[in-house]
């Protein structure tokens, strides 16, 4: 078998040659991807500025300068407001607490004015009680502030004055005694308590005898029971151990147990008892 024969011939090769580099020119060298072109261009979009989003985004930043200075502006009205509030509020408390005190004086200085009225109305009531008021004996210089709570040569104990009358004989009777008192506006006294008793039994003082004393207001009435000559029972006693009976009581000097029943026609001296001119508290 012959291969040379089969060999084509030299003209044929270059023009086959020939054909295949102009079907190679025609075709481009290199061939992009699609989907890389399309990115390339989004991105290149993205990258490039655009007017209306800088018109937005300047849009956007005024209206937040906007809303932060209306914040600022709210912020320091609260403040404000706020301190306004805590100044008034310390305003109202310290007019309280004026208007409060203001009370507590007008109140102390009412308590004050009611006393002083208690106390002209006492006076005055125990004036009235006089048919000639004796000045002199309250008021020596004829002075209010120098008046006396009690007549001259009376004794005072608790908002009473008392006068023991200690005169030689002849002394008086119960009846007698209990009007000589009242002549002077006053009465026999009254015991109202232990140490009314006390005091009365140690301005006493022993004469004559042992059965002799001082009147006082303690009677019997006609059911034969002790009354005071206010009206009142008897609730406190201080009666000696004696066989003595009468109708009229009288104390005995030196002793604390000193009341005896005594005949009310024996003379004997006297205790009187009349208000205070004025309050001493």
């Amino acid at each position: 078998m012959d291969f040379k024969n089969a060999a084509p011939a030299p003209k044929e090769q270059e023009k086959e040659a020939g054909i295949y580099l102009n079907v190679k020119s025609k075709s481009p060298a290199t061939t992009a991807p699609v989907y890389s072109t399309v990115a390339e261009n989004f991105i290149v979009e993205k990258i490039k500025p655009n007017k209306d989003d800088k018109a937005a985004e300047h849009s956007h930043s005024r209206v937040l300068v906007i809303l932060l200075w209306i914040l600022c502006v709210l912020l320091v009205v609260s403040v404000c407001v706020n301190i306004y509030i805590g100044v008034g509020m310390d305003i109202v408390k310290a007019n309280l607490s004026n208007m409060t005190s203001e009370y507590q004086q007008l109140i102390t200085e009412r308590n004050v004015l009611e006393t002083e009225t208690a106390k002209l109305n006492w006076t005055l009531g125990v004036i009235m009680t006089f048919d000639n008021f004796p000045v002199k004996n309250y008021c020596p210089e004829k002075r209010i502030s120098d008046c006396q709570l009690c007549e001259r040569d009376w004794i005072l104990f608790q908002e009473k004055c008392y006068f023991f009358w200690d005169e030689r004989a002849p002394w008086k009777t119960w009846e007698q005694s209990r009007t000589y008192c009242r002549n002077a506006d006053a009465d026999l006294a009254v015991i109202d308590s232990a140490q009314e008793q006390e005091f009365i039994s140690n301005h006493t003082k022993p004469y004559y005898d042992a059965y002799h004393g001082y009147w006082f207001g303690l009677k019997k009435t006609g059911d034969q029971d002790w009354l005071w000559i206010d009206g009142r029972n008897v609730t406190l006693e201080y009666w000696k151990q004696t066989n003595t009976h009468g109708d009229c009581a009288l104390m005995i000097p030196g002793q604390t147990a000193s009341w005896n029943q005594e005949n009310c026609n024996i003379r004997n001296k006297i205790i009187c008892e009349a208000e205070v001119l004025m309050w001493s508290n």
